[in-house]
């Protein structure tokens, strides 16, 4: 049986996410990729014990994760849960997420009905094997689709006590704008966004996602930080066989040139100036924006979840050595 590290909580650090009461890990482990049913089950369930051991507590999941058999990460955390994990179940923030493509017909689709989100939160608890989850997110925004009624269905998942908060994920400013106004008719707990964030993608920052999130007391839990692994060590000489981009399962791969690989390789010699390595000085700067919450991490190993929650020991950057990281990024 599972028995964490009794001093996983001495060194993580915990933010408040926006102005609720939840606090949440400043890392916090992704189950996209490598937790799905052709995924080795034994390193998937190591990688959660192993982040659990370091104090993260948030596991973020979706209801399409584990592609292409959609749902099956979700069903295999539930067998994690089942097998120790959940005998910590207070411990831990639980979160999915629906609004892609999910199963066949005009229900399943990507969209934000109160149909599809009611009827996927259910099988994705179903999946799991628990009551609830602490929050509950509508993935992606539905342009046909009123917003009252995707903000209805969360809404009508905390009062089922089948979500203790909820979220939007994908939503720009004014679109968050828009749906803050009905979650504060309806009182509804809705604390945090989940948009792609990183140094080498900083539209958050061109929209004015971060400082509206600031202002309105919404937290950030940011996803991608890491650029589809741009920000790693893995591309500064070569691109290796076994890489999402030397397999086709990155959307950016294209963008792994010649002017990319040098800008990269000038961000990994200003990580070792502060004895970081890429990868931590990523996730540090992410950190060091005050508008989030948490970094949702990916992994395919426990190794690489050990390496990352290094980051935390130093995430401040002088204004000096944030104008040489932008000088870097604009070259």
């Amino acid at each position: 049986m599972y028995s964490p590290n009794e001093k996983r909580y001495d060194k993580m650090l915990y933010r408040r996410c926006g102005k609720s009461g939840l606090k949440l890990s400043a890392l916090s482990l992704g189950l996209w990729q490598n937790f799905g049913r052709s995924s080795d089950f034994e390193t998937a369930e190591k990688m959660c014990h192993t982040a659990f051991d370091l104090g993260i507590t948030q596991f973020d999941l979706a209801n399409n994760y584990g592609s292409p058999d959609n749902g099956s990460a979700e069903v295999n955390f539930g067998k994690i849960l089942h097998r120790g994990l959940g005998t910590y179940r207070d411990e831990l923030v639980i979160t999915t997420k629906a609004g892609y493509d999910m199963w066949p017909g005009p229900y399943g689709t990507k969209n934000g009905t109160r149909k599809y989100l009611t009827a996927s939160l259910d099988q994705s608890l179903l999946r799991m094997g628990i009551d609830y989850v602490d929050i509950f997110y509508h993935h992606v925004f539905d342009p046909e689709t009123p917003l009252e009624e995707t903000a209805l269905a969360l809404d009508n998942a905390v009062r089922q006590g089948k979500a203790l908060y909820v979220g939007i994920s994908n939503y720009n400013t004014r679109q968050s704008s828009e749906m803050i106004k009905i979650f504060k008719e309806l009182k509804t707990p809705f604390i945090v966004n989940q948009p792609s964030y990183s140094m080498l993608n900083r539209w958050i920052e061109d929209d004015g996602l971060d400082k509206w999130a600031l202002e309105n007391g919404i937290g950030l839990c940011v996803f991608s930080p890491l650029y589809q692994g741009f920000l790693t060590d893995r591309y500064l000489f070569s691109v290796p066989n076994d890489s999402r981009v030397a397999k086709g399962q990155t959307w950016v791969s294209n963008e792994l040139n010649q002017k990319m690989i040098v800008r990269l390789r000038a961000l990994s010699a200003f990580a070792d100036t502060r004895g970081q390595k890429l990868s931590q000085m990523a996730l540090a700067w992410i950190l060091s924006n005050k508008a989030v919450s948490s970094v949702i991490i990916g992994a395919s190993r426990p190794e690489q979840i050990i390496e990352n929650v290094k980051a935390i020991d130093n995430i401040k950057f002088s204004p000096v050595e944030r104008a040489e990281i932008d000088g870097i990024l604009k070259k």
